[in-house]
């Protein structure tokens, strides 16, 4: 009996300590998979690379900052065409023991670049979820959908004043350590 005690002891407090939900700080970085806009008429990636990082402590929204840049198709054209995009957010993670599921909000900027000179800019937002499953005690890897909204007035040219949407939705794979 007392060896059937110390072994669900044991693979109790494994789960528990593996998990998000009881740990006293957590870190997490990840990168983009994929960028796809709502609208492909404005515009179609051609590959998304950067950085998502976030750190926290329980009951308390964390702090996290987005960062990449997505390759945009240009048929026809003579130059690169990309946009930049950088997020501010606040994120929670729920107290869910086993699995991590972290919902949070942001706010930034989206710019685009055409043939590596900075264009015109606007504001952005989005709100974003990772799913996360422990792999081994103190690490998970998780899943992420970001959701953004991001209207860009064209400040050039003739079509000045032409607002277009390069809202869309973002996918990214991360790791998380948890102590």
């Amino acid at each position: 009996m007392r060896k059937i005690i110390l072994s669900v002891f044991a693979a109790t407090s494994l789960l528990l300590y593996s998990t998000q939900a009881f740990a006293l700080f957590n870190l997490s970085a990840g990168i983009p998979l994929s960028h796809s806009f709502s609208d492909s008429n404005v515009a179609e990636s051609d590959g998304v690379s950067g950085f998502f990082i976030q750190v926290g402590v329980p009951l308390l929204p964390g702090l996290g900052m987005d960062s990449y840049e997505t390759k945009l198709k240009c048929v026809g054209c003579d130059k690169e065409s990309k946009l930049s995009t950088t997020m501010y957010n606040l994120y929670y993670q729920l107290p869910i023991p086993i699995i991590n599921l972290t919902l949070g909000l942001g706010a930034g900027k989206t710019q685009h670049y055409y043939g590596g000179v900075g264009g015109d800019d606007g504001p952005a937002t989005q709100f974003y979820a990772n799913f996360g499953m422990p792999i081994i005690p103190l690490f998970d890897i998780h899943l992420s959908y970001r959701s953004i909204s991001s209207k860009i007035e064209s400040t050039s040219g003739s079509d000045k004043g032409t607002k277009y949407d390069f809202g869309g939705s973002v996918i990214g794979l991360g790791i998380g350590f948890n102590f």
